[in-house]
Formats: structure tokens, C-alpha cells, sequence
């Protein structure tokens, strides 16, 4: 079969990153009023069933480079795809918790299993110089996935089931796409495995300050992502329907976030988190200023997306580049600190907004986004260096090469 090209691997990344954390990981939140009413559920039972998929993330994104690493990236990828489709196929299936956090736990082992794989298989399938922008506008795949699950929110709200049930089509699609497009070997596995070298103690130290960094912005981020909708309807007194424009808003700047490696490569890492998350602290505090007003709201829903999902885009090519004879564990260090930030900043906001209130919280949170902006100069320097020293890599006959470099 004709090996796809560096634009094609992008749709198709893009497209699975769609399945597995647009549909598999986001939507769960989004469907979660209608599913409680029909299943009966308490609160503390749904925060229970929730918390599966953190559970079940952390755990595949600790063994996906092994997965990635033993199974190849075409078979690791078809593997979440199978987990993203039994996830979602049990979820439109429910008929009480127990099924349900079957389903939604899979869904998170979908979620993790899925970026190491397709990192590995563009290590194999796209030119050097071009990967960093194929892995960013495969991240913005999360915004696709967005896209997708808002409309269907809000058309089939009570009608949660077929929604999944159409979710589960779209991931057995994926499964599909990934075993007849996804490279079988990850470099080095063609002919003679190439041993790796050792990791040195200095690109640990970057690796490390990289990590803090995911892990402020996941913290610093959880507010938005967790309490922006009950800011607006309960302090703002906005209809309850109106939030789900807010993530419609924040999946389609989101898309911008496919740019997250030009724009590193062009000003430098530093300076693209920099901005990144002072868009990040200044939407964050916009949306707390007026919850009431939707326009207001909307304008900050949409820097947040950008915001958002250039920086996830900077940290995966980071982390990629720092760890480049690794590519399956480059994403999985980013993406861990994140979700693990998420998952400490979102019990510290709601301690915060129940002593302060919703409006000071955010003020908060916003300032702790701006504080880890202004030690910026601390990110590891890897876009710029790393993308012209990969570049010098002898270039592979099956490499892809239909993206152009624009020229700096």
C-alpha cells in the first residue's frame, strides 16, 4: 500500500485524537445531565464513574510506550480504537453505574493508548522537519472532537444513547482507518533496530522543568474547564442551554492550536507559552468580570480555546523533541503532568470559590496562569534547535513530504 503522505497522517491523527479525546474523554461531561436523569444516578455515583477515566488515563499512559514500543504504532493505535469503541458502545448501552463506568473507564484507556501510538507512527511515516507541525495539528484533533460532541449535546440531549451509538460508529470507522494507514513499525524497527541511546542527565532537567510546567498550566486551567459553566449560569444567571455554546466557541479557536510548532519555531517556546497563557489567565479573568454577558463570554471561550490547545500542542512537540528517540514516551510526560494539574487544581477551585466565591476564584486562577508565564524563561529552548537539527536527518524514501515549510 502507498504510504500516506505528511498531510494525510495529519487528517488521520487528527481525526483519531478526535475519537479518543473529543468523543471517548470529553463528551462524558457534556451528556452527564441527561444520562444522571435516565440512569437515576446520585452526584457522588456520576463523580465516582467520572473519576474512572482519570483512573484508567493515568494507567495507559504509563504502559503506552511499552505498547507503542512492543505492538507497533498501527496496532497500538487499532487497540485504542477497539477500547474507544467497546468504551462507547457500553456507555449508549448503560442501564446502570456498573456498565456505565465499564464503558467510561475504557474510554480512558482509549484516550491514553493513543497519542504515543501515532507520535511513534510519524516518527516512520512523515519527514523530520515536518513532524513537529503534523504532531500539533494532530493534538488539535481534541477541538475536532468538540465540534463534533456541542451540536450533538444540544440535538440529542435527551436522545444521550443514539448519541453514543453514533460515537461508536465514528470509532469503529477509526479502527478501520488506523490498521490500513498507520505505519506497522516505528523507526528503527525496519531491518536492524538502532540501540537508544541514554537519556543524558541534562535533558532530564529539561524533561523536568517541562513537566512542572504542564502541571501549573493544568492547574492554573482547571478553573475554566471545570467551573466556567456554572460561573455563568449561577453568577451570571445565563440559560443553562447557552454553555454549551462556550465549548463549541472553545473547540473552533481550538483548531488554531494546529499552528502551536510554526509559531514555537518562529518566536521560540518560551515566548510562545508566554503568551499562550496570559490568553490562558486573560480569558480566564475576562469570563469572571461579566458572567452574565454572553458576548463576553463567548470572546473569552474562544481565547481560551487558543490558548488552550496551543499550549497542549507546544508541550506534546516539546516533549517529542526533548525525548526524540522515544516518541512514544514524549507525549505521555506532557499529557500526565496536564491531566494530573486538572485533577489538583479542580478540588482547589472549588475550595477556593466556596470561601471566596466564583468570581474571586477565577481572579485567582487567572493570576497563577500569569505568574507561570513570567517565568517563561525557564522552558526548555528545544523548537527552534530541535526542528533544524531534525531536519538535518537523512530523510527516509517512504517519508511523506506533501506539507511545505513556510519559510521562516
Amino acid at each position: 500500500m502507498r504510504p500516506v503522505s505528511a498531510t494525510g497522517y495529519a487528517v488521520l491523527g487528527a481525526g483519531l485524537i478526535a475519537i479518543a479525546y473529543g468523543l471517548a474523554r470529553y463528551a462524558f461531561g457534556l451528556f452527564v445531565p441527561s444520562i444522571r436523569a435516565e440512569l437515576g444516578l446520585s452526584a457522588d455515583a456520576v463523580g465516582i464513574v467520572g473519576s474512572l477515566a482519570f483512573i484508567s488515563f493515568c494507567f495507559a499512559s504509563v504502559v503506552a510506550p511499552l505498547v507503542a514500543d512492543r505492538l507497533g504504532p498501527r496496532l497500538a493505535a487499532g487497540l485504542s480504537g477497539v477500547f474507544a469503541l467497546a468504551g462507547l458502545t457500553l456507555i449508549s448501552l448503560a442501564g446502570d453505574a456498573v456498565v456505565l463506568g465499564t464503558g467510561v473507564f475504557a474510554c480512558g484507556i482509549a484516550t491514553g493508548l493513543m497519542m504515543p501510538a501515532l507520535s511513534s507512527g510519524a516518527q516512520a511515516a512523515v519527514r523530520a522537519d515536518l513532524r513537529g507541525r503534523v504532531n500539533a495539528v494532530m493534538n488539535a484533533g481534541t477541538s475536532a472532537g468538540l465540534i463534533v460532541c456541542v451540536p450533538a449535546v444540544l440535538l440529542l440531549s435527551g436522545a444521550w444513547r443514539l448519541a453514543y451509538g453514533s460515537f461508536a460508529v465514528l470509532a469503529a470507522l477509526g479502527v478501520l482507518a488506523a490498521l490500513l494507514l498507520i505505519p506497522s513499525s516505528a523507526p528503527g524497527s525496519r531491518g536492524q533496530a538502532q540501540p537508544t541511546a541514554p537519556v543524558s542527565r541534562e535533558r532530564w532537567l529539561e524533561v523536568t522543568r517541562l513537566t512542572l510546567f504542564c502541571f501549573a498550566m493544568g492547574v492554573a486551567g482547571s478553573a475554566y474547564w471545570i467551573f466556567a459553566p456554572d460561573l455563568v449560569v449561577e453568577v451570571g444567571s445565563l440559560p443553562e442551554r447557552l454553555t454549551g455554546y462556550l465549548w463549541l466557541v472553545v473547540g473552533i479557536t481550538g483548531l488554531a492550536g494546529a499552528w502551536a510548532s510554526d509559531l514555537g519555531d518562529r518566536i521560540g517556546a518560551p515566548a510562545t507559552q508566554a503568551l499562550a497563557l496570559v490568553g490562558l489567565g486573560g480569558a480566564t479573568a475576562l469570563i469572571a468580570t461579566a458572567p452574565g454577558d454572553l458576548l463576553i463570554a463567548l470572546i473569552s471561550a474562544a481565547v481560551f480555546g487558543w490558548a488552550f490547545m496551543t499550549l497542549t500542542g507546544l508541550y506534546l512537540v516539546t516533549g517529542i523533541r526533548l525525548l526524540r528517540d522515544r516518541p512514544s514516551m514524549g507525549p505521555v510526560i506532557p499529557f500526565l503532568a496536564i491531566t494530573i494539574g486538572q485533577a489538583v487544581g479542580s478540588p482547589l477551585v472549588g475550595w477556593t470559590i466556596a470561601r471566596a466565591g466564583y468570581g474571586e476564584a477565577f481572579i485567582v486562577f487567572a493570576t497563577l496562569a500569569a505568574l507561570v508565564a513570567a517565568v517563561s524563561f525557564l522552558f526548555p529552548r528545544t523548537c527552534s534547535d530541535a526542528a533544524a537539527e531534525e531536519a538535518a536527518e537523512p530523510r527516509s524514501p517512504a517519508a511523506a513530504t506533501t506539507i511545505e515549510r513556510r519559510p521562516e
